[in-house]
């Protein structure tokens, strides 16, 4: 029997009523309404309702209001906008609670050679699963081109992984990048399929250019890696926003909530951040503290924050003033 669901046509094996065919498609009929050639079956009729040769079922449910706000990167939808690095915690232990606190989805992780005189030696994948969180190999401690192309290439052999974060550092005082090295490995890395978020320098010009070549997510620091001073040049990175076609997202130089909010409230499309959780206190607070501010600043960048203005405006209107 051919059915047309929500525009789909599906063929099923035998005759069946409404409530089969929920059954069937994993649908729990409490949470659906149901139309059958444009008229309404009541939900309770669904086991009473024979479904004929050709019949055109609309099934909806409710959503929040509004437009889906996820974030895509290169086709993949995610509900966090908070990314979140996966080193310097005490051990793995810690970093999978402060990765649940987070609510993040998208976690980087370093290429990093396996210990193969200890074999006991625990290993990131034992704590922190694949199939819940999607792996981002990044390219952390390199400072060439030809490095970071032979870590993603066998980051790519290792999990199957096209999705990567390039970053190519200039040197070990600063960790800014060296964006003539990363526009040649990224140009490289686009040909050979490999779906690239890209840790840049905070300038339009070569932000542009990046996303010219290919790169699906351009990801300017905030402030030099590990530093924690916040948003250094929101103006850059307002202007960056304004042109991109492409997800922006802050990376380095977060150091607490407030900072991750205002880069949110900037309008990027998200944060990504690690020595701001893992060197916090108490990081699985911390992690919990970024979720919240990801979302409100997020918020408030789609709310539209009111003019600044030079002198007091009152609240309540003085007609009528007793």
């Amino acid at each position: 029997m051919r059915l047309t669901i929500n525009g789909e046509e599906r063929a099923f094996d035998a005759p069946m009523n409404v409530e089969d065919l929920l059954h069937a498609i994993g649908l729990d009929g409490r949470k659906v309404a149901i139309e059958r050639n444009l008229e309404i079956v009541p939900r309770s009729l669904y086991g009473s309702t024979r479904l004929d040769e050709g019949d055109r079922l609309e099934i909806v449910h409710f959503i929040g209001g509004g437009t889906d706000d996820s974030l895509v990167i290169a086709g993949r939808r995610f509900t966090s906008r908070l990314l979140v690095g996966t080193g310097k915690y005490k051990d793995y232990e810690e970093t999978a609670r402060a990765l649940e606190a987070s609510g993040a989805e998208i976690i980087t992780v370093a290429v990093r050679r396996v210990n193969v005189t200890d074999r006991s030696k625990p290993m990131l994948i034992d704590y922190i699963d694949p199939k819940k969180y999607t792996y981002l190999p990044n390219t952390a401690g390199c400072f060439t081109a030809n490095d970071a192309l032979r870590t993603l290439r066998l980051a790519r052999e290792a999990g199957g992984w096209d999705l990567v974060k390039l970053e190519v550092l200039g040197d070990q005082k600063t960790l800014y990048p060296n964006m003539i090295e990363t526009l040649q490995a990224a140009e490289v890395l686009i040909r050979e399929g490999f779906k690239v978020m890209v840790y840049c320098s905070d300038d339009p010009i070569m932000a542009k250019r990046l996303e010219e070549l290919g790169c699906v997510a351009i990801m300017p620091l905030a402030a030099p890696i590990g530093s924690g001073l916040g948003v250094q040049s929101p103006v850059n990175i307002r202007l960056i926003v304004e042109q991109a076609k492409v997800p922006v997202l802050v990376d380095a130089g977060v150091g607490t909530a407030s900072d991750a909010a205002v880069a949110m409230e900037l309008g990027c499309d998200g944060v990504l951040m690690n020595t701001a959780i893992a060197e916090a206190k108490d990081p699985i607070r911390m992690a919990a503290a970024m979720k919240h501010a990801v979302i409100a600043g997020r918020l408030a960048y789609l709310a539209g924050r009111m003019p600044r203005k030079m002198y007091a405006d009152p609240s309540s209107p003085l007609a009528g003033l007793i």
